[in-house]
């Protein structure tokens, strides 16, 4: 026997289905999930600028193009950790040495990881783009923010949240319960928009009174990411649901709440 063939005897179903196995996993479920949280809570303070220790817009003095390439490199490396982790390919190598039970976890865990490495190296760039002296204006900015927060978190309840980051799965392993698979549902937000979490970060990213290069360089990026990332879940979900989803894209559009003729 190989050792990747004991590697994966290892985690095979009498040790999955154990008790022990399943306490375990809904503990790592759990605080993978707590993981999640404090990072999105960070994340909120971090880009707008409040609660934090460290926000986009503080941190270590450094040259332009030091403090350019080090950022990029900290966004490509969270976009490759989250695209590739979450194709199908992946998942189905990854499954052979992860158990399924917390596979959604552990991308949950690696995701929030490489978004607190972000948070600690990121690297400002102060020079300010725009500034919104107009108060009524600049008011608008600010609550605008917190409103791409709650529809981010909105939108996650609304399909399952707890689905989502891991804590169904541990759940439903912990008493015994098959995981339903997956059906194609439009609720509430996804009946005007397909990807109002999207939305909720461009509104949350862009939103701001005064902006700063370094803002401008983490909403425009992570921006770009977000279409990739559409594009390549939407073939997921083409491949997944069929024509049922290619009539829904072709119904309901992308990110602004209009609907298209038919």
């Amino acid at each position: 026997m190989t050792q990747i063939d004991q590697q994966v005897h290892s985690i095979g179903p009498e040790v999955t289905g154990s008790r022990i196995f399943k306490f375990i996993a809904f503990l790592y479920g759990i605080a993978a999930y707590l993981v999640f949280f404090v990072t999105i809570l960070y994340a909120i303070g971090f880009v707008m600028g409040v609660m934090v220790p460290k926000t986009i817009d503080t941190g270590s003095d450094t040259s332009t193009v030091e403090a350019l390439i080090i950022n990029l490199l900290l966004m490509t490396l969270f976009a490759l950790q989250h695209s590739v982790m979450a194709r199908k390919q992946f998942k189905a190598w990854w499954t052979q040495f992860v158990p399924k039970p917390v596979e959604r976890s552990t991308y949950v865990l690696f995701a929030s990881l490489s978004l607190l490495l972000l948070f600690w190296q990121w690297r400002p760039l102060p020079s300010v783009v725009w500034n919104v002296e107009d108060p009524d204006l600049a008011v608008t900015l600010v609550t605008l923010p917190f409103a791409g927060w709650v529809l981010v978190f909105t939108s996650t309840f609304i399909i399952n949240h707890f689905e989502l980051f891991g804590l169904h799965q541990v759940t439903n392993h912990l008493v015994g319960k098959e995981t339903a698979p997956p059906r194609f549902k439009t609720p509430l937000l996804y009946k005007f928009v397909r990807h109002p979490i999207y939305l909720g970060f461009i509104i949350a990213f862009w939103a701001a009174p005064t902006m700063t290069a370094g803002h401008l360089l983490f909403a425009a990026v992570t921006t770009l990411y977000i279409f990739v990332g559409i594009a390549l879940e939407e073939s997921d979900l083409i491949d997944l649901f069929g024509d049922e989803y290619r009539q829904y894209r072709q119904r309901v559009s992308m990110l602004i709440p209009w609907r298209r003729s038919v």
